[in-house]
């Protein structure tokens, strides 16, 4: 193994360069045509072109991948996670041309990738299921006959492919039929395949999954567990390790399960067996045969390298360490940076600023971002991951928030002050965090997220003098500022006094206030202002750890909230791509109902009606690429809508 090519992209195609290169090997990194100037392009070593914008176009191209593989005379492939990753069909293309898969076999892909052989596969072997249905007859009639048979709640999943896609919770009957049709869509879009399963639901569990790692010789071993149960949208974003939950009798158990499941599929490489925990019981969800988006947190609690672990594994090498020899230190949690703002919304747009939190004591950021990064609607939202170990579960949650608070991102929504707020609330520090923890508590972690009055103001006056761009010469006029943020507008008077500094009314209050290249102090409190950016329309500010979106309004006079014709419309929220309409022209609906389905980053987004009313057009038809703020449907009746 001399060059390897890494078919991905993003951070972990960089994840991947930064072992190999520190391994010898040269590198080469592939490209749709959006990612052509992206960082792992630049960092490898060669790169090729695949052409496209889509991942099918691109990332999903078999014979692309192959054919770039021969053209820059790679010797390897490395999968990622995601896109082929899973695809045994792609593993066996690789091994035909005559080069080496950094995975584990097609046929224990084929074995462990399909949840219910996988499913099937371990209740041979004594592995604890759900009671569900893993059956190949896919008609509607014969899952609603299962699902009584296994009684509700029931969970609708995608049989191939993974990271909540495909995946619908249903409490009743009448729920089924949509929830099959809107997974089947969901799945068929991002992993080529609509076969469903049902199992029994598991209301209140743990998400507690199990790094395992075997190689050509027979050796299999386990890594210990992490705990993934703070999800969205069934998607992951906070990982830790150890579990909270997890005591060492258990984690001896869910261990030997997780190996007895690889081994019986011959397995090779890295892979990871998800498990629902309840209590001291646990029952299988599935097998991940690839690289974790989480395995950072495996290794910062091991001090191990689990690419090199990969790529030395395909080549043929033993495992570096015998059961007895794997040790855990302290604890590490992963939080994962997405493009979404507070209620998992998909945000696009050009990263402004980008600057990383002091990357020492523990902390540790695996990204592709920088300013000037275009993030698309093309490819999922995760911009990264920021992962913190410590010593202690306490000291990794206060050092990971930290890091979060002081991570610079401007141009586009994020999670990141939405992230902080998560570590920081009592039942996440108390490690009581359960799969239901953002249902309970997203509302209330999402109130919390307001920023003060204070850092407000220290944000208009960041913007409006550029953050130490205030006149050195004072003018005798107090000039009046309008200000929206959010849904608020601020009318302030300032009156500068020279050398940055400012007397500023905001209503009845009177304050003096500087400005200076990285500070607003408003009558003595200090609020820090990281970065000053300008895009689309609207200013971007960040004060500590508050990101304020502004803009400035001038003199125009001001704008009643909603208004007439925002009652009678529906707008597209973000990009996508417009795959049902549910309402047509003339129906009543209801608030609340789903009106239609957008595909943005990888996930299907039901839309849903803000108001009553009735349709009385819609302006928009499935298979159209929506920009933000797109009519897509207008009410008749606007008494109603109000």
């Amino acid at each position: 193994m001399k060059r390897l090519l890494i078919a991905n992209r993003g951070e972990i195609a960089r994840r991947v360069i930064r072992t190999a290169r520190r391994l010898g090997l040269a590198t080469v990194a592939v490209h749709s045509a959006p990612d052509t100037n992206a960082l792992h392009v630049r960092e490898a070593d060669g790169a090729v072109a695949l052409g496209g914008a889509s991942s099918a176009e691109s990332y999903l191209r078999v014979d692309k991948l192959i054919a770039a593989a021969r053209a820059s005379g790679a010797d390897a492939v490395h999968p990622g996670y995601g896109f082929l990753s899973e695809n045994a069909e792609f593993a066996q293309a690789v091994m035909d041309a005559g080069l080496t898969w950094v995975g584990p076999p097609p046929a224990a892909i084929r074995a462990l990738g399909s949840k219910s052989a996988a499913k099937a596969l371990a209740q041979q072997h004594g592995v604890p299921v759900l009671p569900g249905y893993f059956g190949a007859d896919q008609r509607d009639e014969t899952f609603a006959a299962e699902a009584a048979r296994i009684g509700y709640p029931v969970m609708v999943k995608a049989v191939a492919g993974g990271g909540g896609r495909g995946m619908r919770l249903v409490h009743e009957a009448a729920q089924l039929p949509a929830a099959l049709a809107s997974a089947r869509a969901e799945a068929l879009a991002g992993f080529g395949s609509a076969e469903l399963l049902l199992e029994r639901a598991v209301l209140r569990p743990r998400h507690v999954e199990v790094q395992v790692f075997a190689d050509a010789l027979g050796h299999c071993i386990h890594l210990g567990e992490r705990d993934c149960s703070v999800q969205r949208r069934h998607q992951k974003i906070i990982e830790e390790a150890p579990s909270p939950a997890v005591t060492p009798a258990l984690r001896e158990r869910l261990g030997a399960a997780a190996v007895a499941l690889a081994q019986a599929a011959g397995y090779q490489g890295a892979g990871t067996v998800e498990f629902l925990l309840d209590g001291d019981a646990f029952y299988l969800m599935e097998m991940n045969t690839r690289l974790q988006v989480e395995h950072p947190v495996t290794e910062l609690l091991t001090g191990l390298d689990l690419v090199e672990w990969q790529l030395r594994v395909a080549r043929g090498e033993p495992l570096p360490l015998t059961q007895a020899q794997v040790h855990w230190q302290g604890h590490a949690i992963e939080v994962r940076l997405c493009a979404e703002d507070e209620r998992f919304t998909p945000h696009t747009g050009t990263v402004r600023a980008f600057a990383e939190p002091a990357l020492n004591g523990g902390v540790r950021f695996d990204h592709a971002i920088e300013t000037g990064t275009e993030v698309t609607p093309h490819y999922d939202a995760m911009l990264g991951k920021l992962i913190a170990h410590a010593p202690t579960r306490a000291q990794a949650i206060e050092r990971l928030a930290h890091a979060l608070d002081t991570t610079l991102l401007l141009g586009l929504p994020s999670n990141r002050a939405f992230l902080a707020a998560c570590l920081r609330h009592p039942v996440f520090g108390a490690g009581e965090a359960l799969i239901p923890f953002l249902a309970e508590h997203g509302d209330a972690l999402r109130e919390g997220l307001a920023p003060p009055a204070d850092a407000v103001l220290a944000g208009v006056l960041a913007a409006a003098y550029g953050a130490g761009a205030a006149q050195a010469l004072p003018c005798p006029f107090a000039r009046p500022l309008r200000w929206r943020h959010g849904d608020a507008v601020l009318d302030l008077s300032v009156l500068e006094q020279g050398e940055g500094r400012l007397q500023v009314a905001l209503g009845e209050r009177r304050c003096e206030a500087r400005v200076t290249a990285d500070r607003v102090t408003l009558d003595g409190l200090a609020q820090g202002v990281h970065a000053v950016a300008l895009g689309g329309g609207a200013w971007q500010v960040q004060v500590g750890p508050h990101t304020l979106a502004l803009t400035d309004l001038g003199f125009a006079p001001r704008e009643r909230a909603g208004g007439a014709s925002a009652a009678r419309e529906l707008r597209a929220p973000f990009n996508g791509k417009l795959v049902a309409v549910h309402a047509q022209p003339g129906a009543r609906v209801a608030k609340g109902d789903a009106l239609l389905a957008i595909e943005s980053m990888k996930i299907e987004h039901q839309i849903a009606a803000p108001r009553d009313g009735v349709v009385a057009a819609v302006s928009v038809a499935p298979g159209q690429q929506l920009a933000p703020g797109q009519l897509l449907i207008t009410f008749a009746d606007e008494q109603a809508a109000a």
